[in-house]
């Protein structure tokens, strides 16, 4: 699990240091704040963890990250990735099981990420990235523009996220015996090695039980499909919301996430209507509870307010980053629900209505 990050002029991001991260994290802010940027940058890192010394790929850590942070900020050289306005480095540091990874680099540099440190172990586990929009529309010209047209356009998140869906069940349908642990783990969850386990299980029956069906992908017609009973629909005169809440329960399903992945989700609340946002937020929850880290990015008070509610009643520390001005600040929903425009501008609307004459 993630413990802390540290940024420095990375982009938007001028000096922050999360601390005390937990099994759910918030992200909260107006648009156009630094949320998706911030979950990206983690995301680079883990997946370049994740990449390192696995299967037969022979680059370093500083290779894979290069590709990495190119193809998902997709900017002409690292270099411009550095805050413009800061004289400093570029500088990410994360500690992960208590252990640290870190880099820097300066608005000069265009490939090669001269100083970076790592301290983790190689990774057996995969970590993704949920984009507000759905993907299964897009999945084949997605892999198009990278595979055959190697263009800028659709950034890694989606990319990582369209080979993650077309994962074949049988291959990780099993349990990784990598995965499984002798003993608890130090934060407390439960180690879980895969979708045959209860409560991934009960995960798959909840998301499917939300859009009452599922869905497939023929790979005869190379086409995504939404199965209602005996019915089968074509993925595109499907909603989105059915579709968003599909991938995450196919990513359970053929095995590709198992109880050490982190999820990053990127607007939670996007085509869902205020019922299922909660009811998969209860399933965030309950997969939380059981291994995976999630971190979430949001502008929702339906989203802040239904996971306070999760964090009073199960007793869950659910950190809180909040975009305040041109400051970050730190909160706990377990103890109050921060301070944030979202929440006055909520809070402002009630007051409006109850003062309205009879």
């Amino acid at each position: 699990m993630i413990n802390s990050v540290q940024f420095k002029s990375f982009g938007p991001l001028t000096e922050l240091d999360w601390q005390n991260l937990g099994p759910i994290n918030l992200v909260i802010g107006n648009n156009g704040c630094g949320k998706s940027f911030l979950l990206k940058a983690i995301y680079s890192a883990v997946r370049t963890l994740e990449s390192y010394k696995r299967g037969k790929n022979p680059g370093s850590a500083a290779e894979i990250l290069f590709e990495k942070l190119y193809w998902t900020f997709q900017t002409e050289k690292l270099g411009d990735l550095v805050t413009k306005s800061s004289d400093s480095a570029l500088a990410f540091s994360l500690t992960f099981d208590r252990q640290k990874f870190s880099y820097s680099f300066g608005k000069d540099t265009s490939k090669m990420i001269s100083t970076l440190e790592n301290q983790v172990p190689p990774r057996g586990s995969d970590s993704i990235f949920l984009p507000a929009k759905e993907v299964l529309s897009l999945h084949q010209i997605i892999l198009n523009s990278r595979v055959q047209d190697q263009a800028f356009g659709f950034d890694d998140t989606y990319v990582d996220l369209a080979y993650a869906l077309q994962k074949p069940v049988a291959s990780r349908f099993a349990v990784d015996m990598r995965m499984l642990s002798t003993k608890p783990p130090e934060d407390g969850s439960v180690a879980l090695a895969g979708v045959n386990t209860k409560p991934f299980k009960q995960a798959c029956q909840m998301l499917e039980d939300m859009i009452d069906g599922k869905v497939e992908y023929d790979k005869a017609e190379s086409r995504w499909y939404f199965k209602k009973g005996k019915q089968r629909f074509n993925i595109g005169v499907t909603a989105e919301g059915i579709k968003k809440v599909a991938i995450l329960d196919t990513l359970l399903n053929n095995g590709y996430l198992n109880g050490k992945s982190i999820v990053f989700i990127d607007e939670p609340e996007s085509a869902l209507h205020p019922e299922a946002i909660s009811r998969l937020l209860d399933i965030i929850a309950l997969l939380a509870k059981h291994g995976i880290q999630f971190f979430l990015a949001s502008h929702s008070y339906f989203v802040i307010k239904k996971l306070f509610l999760i964090a009073q009643e199960q007793k869950l520390s659910i950190p809180v980053l909040s975009k305040e001005g041109d400051s970050w600040q730190q909160s706990d929903l377990l103890y109050d629900m921060p301070d944030n425009p979202i929440i006055d501008e909520s809070i402002r609307l009630y007051k409006e209505e109850v003062s309205l004459p009879s």
